[in-house]
């Protein structure tokens, strides 16, 4: 498995559950694949090949452990830690400061669902420029703030900004029936959701503070340079600031 810093992509398969084919086919060919515990039975269902593996291994098949023993790198621990298999994969791509990552997954179980996604969320991964994830056929960004991001999504798709991680203040989109202007989202709440996509797909969203999860359906790779930010990278353009929450974006909620 590489290590030299600064590489483009790392895509982090983990989960109980098959790929779904929509995730797959968004890796790109020179991503860096890495596995994590069982997750690497399905990468290799869906024809992957990752160069590492991560995890106590407690859930990984026989053979795709040999597969693993021959073909990539094994990073063992020990199933009596603090924490799950996705946060040490995650910790350990941070080192190698990638530009992008995603993860990639599934699951039935709604805890695994809520550690996995929360994962997103680790301050070792606020230097990364571009954070998403695939969780079934759902696609996620998460925006570290302070950050701003470009998005190029399905017009008349369903785009919802949740704070899973606590409050989220000066939180900001466009491009959006109901636009939000530098609110504050406290954790777990329904102002952000269930919002349309409108025009050509073009939605821009910035937030202050805290870490914003935005549950999308994107047309492409989402659009994004990378620029300083206080102590790191954040994305880039700053999206235009519209009028402020008022009653009638509250009435799309579900």
């Amino acid at each position: 498995m590489a290590t030299a810093s600064n590489v483009e992509h790392i895509v982090i398969v983990t989960g109980s559950s098959p790929l779904a084919n929509s995730a797959v086919a968004s890796i790109p060919d020179e991503a860096i694949i890495v596995a994590v515990d069982g997750g690497l039975d399905h990468a290799l269902a869906a024809g992957l090949h990752p160069s590492g593996l991560i995890g106590d291994l407690d859930s990984v098949g026989a053979g795709a452990l040999v597969w693993a023993e021959a073909n990539a790198t094994i990073a063992r621990h020990p199933a009596d830690k603090d924490d799950t298999d996705t946060e040490l994969a995650l910790r350990f791509v941070a080192d190698m400061m990638p530009t992008r990552l995603t993860m990639i997954g599934g699951g039935d179980r709604l805890d695994h669902t809520f550690a996995a996604l929360g994962a997103l969320g680790l301050a070792e991964l606020t230097s990364i420029p571009v954070v998403d994830a695939w969780w079934g056929e759902q696609h996620v960004d998460v925006l570290h703030g302070p950050g701003q991001a470009t998005l190029q999504l399905r017009p008349d798709s369903i785009v919802s900004l949740l704070a899973l991680h606590g409050a989220c203040t000066g939180v900001t989109i466009t491009g959006v029936r109901w636009q939000l202007d530098d609110v504050t989202l406290a954790p777990v709440v329904g102002l952000g959701v269930s919002n349309e996509v409108v025009g050509d797909g073009i939605v821009n969203i910035g937030l202050s503070t805290g870490v914003l999860t935005v549950f999308d359906a994107p047309v492409s790779t989402p659009l994004a340079e990378v620029v300083p930010a206080a102590s790191h990278r954040a994305l880039t353009p700053s999206p235009h600031k519209p009028s402020t929450t008022d009653d009638s974006q509250k009435d799309h909620i579900e």
